[in-house]
């Protein structure tokens, strides 16, 4: 089951923690910020099923934002990504016309929940190669000790402090 984040104003980061939950982190692999040559473009989440399918997350909190992402050149369009979708606060669900009609759209609800508004549509794409499959396995295992260390330093600091 999902998990909810308490109620404030939902910024990026307690989307894509409930992204992770609601795709599975145990069953599939879900890496944050990807544009690490594997792609033409960023993806804010990156979801590779057990059948190296890959689902692109675009993460959007604000309706400027999603201005923004319109005049995007690639319009997330790639030869690797089976189904797209837009995670937004159920604050924006009222500009859900910026978003384009093949995109999923996931929402943060009242309650904390990410649920499904409108499912993805399947796109034409290729599996994943081995090569980008492992590149992105790394990316995920770097970003890891990345988080390790910072969170290990922020401790330090906090019992210099205290």
């Amino acid at each position: 089951m999902a998990k909810a984040v308490k109620l404030h104003k939902i910024n990026s980061r307690d989307i894509e923690i409930l992204l992770s939950h609601y795709f599975d982190f145990r069953k599939n692999i879900i890496v944050p910020n990807v544009s690490f040559g594997l792609f033409v473009h960023e993806c804010d989440m990156l979801v590779v099923t057990p059948s190296r399918y890959a689902y692109e997350i675009e993460i959007k909190t604000s309706k400027s934002d999603m201005k923004a992402d319109l005049k995007k050149r690639h319009g997330h369009h790639s030869d690797k990504i089976k189904k797209f979708y837009f995670a937004i606060p159920c604050s924006l669900l009222s500009s859900i016309n910026l978003i384009p009609d093949r995109a999923g759209i996931l929402s943060v609800n009242k309650r904390g929940r990410l649920e499904q508004i409108r499912p993805a549509q399947n796109q034409e794409c290729r599996k994943l190669s081995d090569y980008e499959y492992y590149h992105l396995l790394h990316l995920g295992c770097m970003r890891m000790w990345t988080l390790k260390d910072t969170i290990r330093s922020l401790l330090t600091q906090i019992k210099r402090e205290g």
